[in-house]
C-alpha cells in the first residue's frame, strides 16, 4: 500500500533544480508572446462541467473518458479543467467582445485529465498556451504557428517537426462525414471498441485513434481537404502559402484532425522524436465556440504545449535544468549573542546583492556544524560572526572551495564580496 505521503499516481512534486526549468520555459513563453501582442490571463481551475462538454463535444475522448467532475455543495456539476481554451473563451465571452475587436491572450496551468499515467502523460499536467479571437482571417493561423515555433526556439528544442490539415467549415461535414463513413463501414467491425462506437456517434474521431489496426485503415481514408468545399480549400491554401512565406517548414498531414470538435479550418501539431513513441509536442487550431446563452460564436486561434513535454525534449537535446546552491552566502552566528547580528547581516547582504542566494543560520550550533550546513547548502562563502567580531566590528570570510579566509571590517564586507563572488 502506498504512503499517505506519497503523490498519488500521475501527479508529482517537483523540486529545485526543476523547478528552475519551469520557470525558464515560462519567462521565455513570456518573453516571445508579449512581441506578438499577447497578454496573460488567469482563469479558475474548475469550470461548470458544460463549459467542456459542450465546447470540447459529447463524443471526444476527454469528455467521454478523462474529466474529474464534481458535484459542489449546491448540486451543480463542476469539472476540473482538462484542457485550457473553452476556460479562456468562456473569459472572453463573460468580458464581452465588440465587433471586429480582436483578443490576443497567453496562459499557463495544470490540467487535469484521468489517463493512464505514461512518459510525459500525467492526470495533473501543465499547459503553456495561446489564444487569439475576433479574427477569422488565414494569415493570423500563419503568424500563430510561426510564433510557437519560435518560442521552441527560443528554449533550444531543435529537430521538431509542424504538421497541418483543415477540418473545413461546419457545411462541409456532413459530406465528410458521408465519405468516411462509405469508406470505414467495410472495415469497422474489425476495429477496435471505441472506433465502433464512433463510427455510429463521430465517425471524424476515429481517424484519431491510436490502436491497430485502427490506424492503419485511418492512413487509407480519404483526404479530408479533397472533400471540401472551395472557400475551404481556399482559406487552407492560403495558410499553407503563409507558412512557406515566413519559413515555417511543414507538413501536409491529410488526416490530422486533433482530438477535439470545435475545431475549424486549420490544424496543427508539432511533433519531437526525443518523446517516442508518443511524440506530439504541441498542438492547435481554429476553432468555433458557442455558449449557451451567447447570441454569437466566438471564432479564434490557438495552441497548446505540453509543459512536461517540453522539458523532455529538451532533455533528450542534452538541455538540463541549470545547477544552484543553495546558498552563495551562509552567515554563521557563533553562540546566542551573534543570532541576531547574523540575521540582520544577512538581510543587509540580499538587499545588496540582488543576484546571490543568503541564508543565515539561527540555530546556536558549533561551528563545526555550522559550517557542514554551509558545505552541504554548498556555499561560496561563509560569513562568521562570534563575540570576539561583534565587539570587533568585523566578520571572518571564509571561502569553502579554498578554505581561505580573512577577517574583514564590516563597513567594507560589501566590497570584499563584490570582488571575490563578481557579484553586483
Amino acid at each position: 500500500m502506498a504512503s499517505i505521503t506519497e503523490p498519488l499516481p500521475g501527479t508529482s512534486d517537483i523540486w529545485e533544480p526543476e523547478t528552475l526549468d519551469w520557470i525558464t520555459l515560462e519567462n521565455a513563453a513570456r518573453n516571445v508572446f508579449h512581441r506578438y501582442g499577447y497578454g496573460e490571463i488567469r482563469t479558475p481551475i474548475f469550470e461548470r462541467t458544460d463549459v467542456f462538454v459542450k465546447s470540447l463535444g459529447d463524443e471526444t475522448d476527454v469528455v467521454q473518458k478523462e474529466m474529474y467532475t464534481f458535484q459542489d455543495r449546491g448540486g451543480r456539476s463542476l469539472t476540473l479543467r482538462p484542457e485550457g481554451t473553452a476556460g479562456v473563451i468562456r473569459a472572453i465571452a463573460n468580458a464581452g467582445l465588440e465587433q471586429g475587436e480582436e483578443k490576443r491572450v497567453f496562459y499557463f496551468g495544470p490540467m487535469f485529465r484521468g489517463e493512464r499515467p505514461a512518459a510525459g502523460r500525467r492526470r495533473q499536467f501543465h499547459q503553456v498556451g495561446v489564444e487569439t479571437v475576433g479574427s477569422n482571417n488565414p494569415w493570423m493561423d500563419v503568424e500563430v504557428i510561426a510564433m510557437l515555433c519560435q518560442f521552441l526556439d527560443s528554449i533550444g528544442i531543435t529537430g521538431s517537426h509542424v504538421v497541418v490539415n483543415t477540418r473545413g467549415l461546419p457545411e462541409d461535414r456532413a459530406r465528410v462525414t458521408s465519405a468516411l463513413k462509405e469508406y470505414f463501414a467495410p472495415k469497422v467491425g474489425e476495429m477496435c471498441e471505441d472506433c465502433r462506437r464512433r463510427f455510429d456517434t463521430n465517425v471524424w474521431r476515429m481517424l484519431d485513434c491510436k490502436n491497430e489496426p485502427c490506424t492503419t485503415f485511418a492512413a487509407g481514408s480519404p483526404k479530408i481537404v479533397d472533400l471540401l468545399g472551395e472557400e475551404s480549400r481556399t482559406f487552407f491554401e492560403k495558410v499553407c502559402q503563409g507558412l512557406r512565406e515566413v519559413g515555417v517548414e511543414y507538413e501536409f498531414a491529410p488526416r490530422l484532425v486533433r482530438g477535439l470538435d470545435y475545431y475549424i479550418h486549420t490544424v496543427f501539431e508539432v511533433t519531437h522524436s526525443g518523446l517516442g513513441a508518443q511524440d506530439a509536442l504541441a498542438g492547435g487550431g481554429r476553432y468555433r465556440i458557442q455558449f449557451a446563452g451567447s447570441k454569437t460564436p466566438i471564432e479564434g486561434i490557438g495552441f497548446a504545449a505540453g509543459m512536461e513535454r517540453l522539458l523532455l525534449a529538451r532533455q533528450s537535446l542534452g538541455i538540463t535544468a541549470p545547477d544552484v546552491r543553495d546558498a552563495d552566502i551562509m552567515v554563521l552566528g557563533l553562540g546566542e549573542s551573534a543570532v541576531l547580528p547574523a540575521l540582520q547581516l544577512a538581510q543587509t547582504l540580499r538587499g545588496e546583492f540582488a543576484g546571490l542566494r543568503v541564508k543565515a543560520d539561527f540555530t546556536g550550533r558549533s561551528m563545526k556544524a555550522q559550517m557542514r550546513g554551509a558545505n552541504k547548502a554548498r556555499a561560496q562563502v561563509a560569513l562568521i560572526l562570534g563575540e570576539n567580531e561583534l565587539a570587533q566590528g568585523t566578520v571572518v570570510c571564509k571561502m569553502m572551495e579554498t578554505s581561505e579566509q580573512e577577517t574583514i571590517a564590516i563597513n567594507e564586507l560589501n566590497g570584499f564580496l563584490a570582488t571575490k563572488l563578481n557579484a553586483r
